[in-house]
This record gives C-alpha cells, sequence and structure tokens, in this order.
C-alpha cells in the first residue's frame, strides 16, 4: 500500500521512492553537458582569437609584427585551452552516449578519472588565465622600475584582441571550477550510495 510515493514496509517503517533522486540526476547531467559545451566553445573561442591574433606596425621604416608567440603566457594559454577544448568535446561525446543510453550511475574507476581530468582542466585553466592576466597588465600599463614600455599603445588592435581571448579563457575557467564540483559530486556520491545501504542493512 503507497500513498504519495511513499511504500510502507512490512515494519511500518516509510520506504521514500528514488524518483527524487531520478530527478536530480537527471538535472545534474543535463547541467554538466550545457557547461562542458560551453567549455569547448569559448576554450575554441580563446584559442582562436590568441592564437590568430596580430599587428604590424612601421617604426622609422621598420616593420615590428606582435604575435601571440611573443609572449611566452599567451603560447601557454592558446596550448592549455586547445587541449582544454578537445578534453571537453570528448566528455561531451560520452555524457551524450551516457544520456542516450540511461545510465544512471557508473563505475568507481571511471568517475576517478573523470573527477582527476576535469581537476586537472581546472588548474591548468586557472594557470593560464592567471599568467596571461599578468602578462596583459604588463603590457597595458607598463613597469616603469624594469624600464618595460606600455606595448599596448603602439599595438593596441594586438591588445584588444588579446583581451577579447583573455576573457573566454576566464569564462571557461570559472566554468571549468564549476564543473569539477559537479564531477565530485558525481564521485562521492557513488560513495554515499553504498553507506546508505549498508547502514539500512545492518538496520534490517
Amino acid at each position: 500500500m503507497s500513498y504519495l510515493g511513499v511504500g510502507v514496509s512490512p515494519g511500518n517503517v516509510p520506504v521514500y521512492h528514488s524518483t527524487n533522486l531520478k530527478v536530480i540526476d537527471r538535472r545534474v547531467r543535463v547541467a554538466e553537458l550545457v557547461l562542458r559545451c560551453v567549455i569547448c566553445g569559448l576554450g575554441v573561442i580563446a584559442a582562436a582569437l590568441v592564437g590568430t591574433d596580430t599587428q604590424v606596425k612601421e617604426i622609422f621604416t621598420i616593420q615590428k609584427k606582435a604575435k601571440f608567440t611573443d609572449m611566452k603566457a599567451l603560447v601557454f594559454l592558446v596550448i592549455a585551452n586547445g587541449i582544454i577544448a578537445a578534453y571537453s568535446l570528448v566528455q561531451v561525446l560520452r555524457c551524450v552516449v551516457s544520456m542516450v543510453r540511461g545510465n544512471v550511475l557508473f563505475s568507481k574507476p571511471i568517475a576517478w578519472i573523470i573527477f582527476s581530468g576535469d581537476q586537472v582542466m581546472a588548474y591548468v585553466s586557472v594557470a593560464a588565465v592567471g599568467a596571461a592576466a599578468q602578462s596583459a597588465v604588463f603590457a597595458k600599463l607598463g613597469q616603469s622600475e624594469l624600464q618595460w614600455m606600455k606595448i599596448c599603445n603602439m599595438y593596441d588592435k594586438f591588445c584588444n584582441q588579446v583581451g577579447e581571448g583573455i576573457a573566454s579563457a576566464l569564462l571557461v575557467s570559472l566554468s571549468t571550477v564549476v564543473l569539477s564540483c559537479i564531477s565530485a559530486f558525481n564521485l562521492f556520491r557513488l560513495y554515499g550510495g553504498n553507506k546508505s545501504k549498508s547502514s539500512s542493512a545492518t538496520r534490517w
């Protein structure tokens, strides 16, 4: 006999159905898929904006060309976002296949691999954005103590496009941090489920 999704056991102990858990799981899966798609798209945009950015200036009949390879932090940013975008694309395909098949939970080893990968991507993304932002500040404001000139006064178009790339990379970084929290939730709830099962078994 049941009332509103609550079953009554022979010992008169209410047993709640897993409908709410399935709804939560579905929402978590959708959020994960959306975030991975956002990371993949913005990662490609960030790498493309910075990687294709060039500007040529003529100084006393001498042409000077600014490109992202002139700053190692920008090279790191392009490579990092390219790797993150490729990783996210693979994870998007995994999420789609998992949702089509209707798998609710996966094994602990796979969960650990996904969790570790997401953590690494989050750390790499944060490090790349931090390094690129510091270099951008030096290029914009200069450093008088070290006699570093304000490069952006000369290469304004180059700096503006780099700024757009860093902004996209920053969104990627924030999304990877949120995604790492979701993958941690997906991992540790497997252990929480086992604990609840074992405790209920002991109680019976």
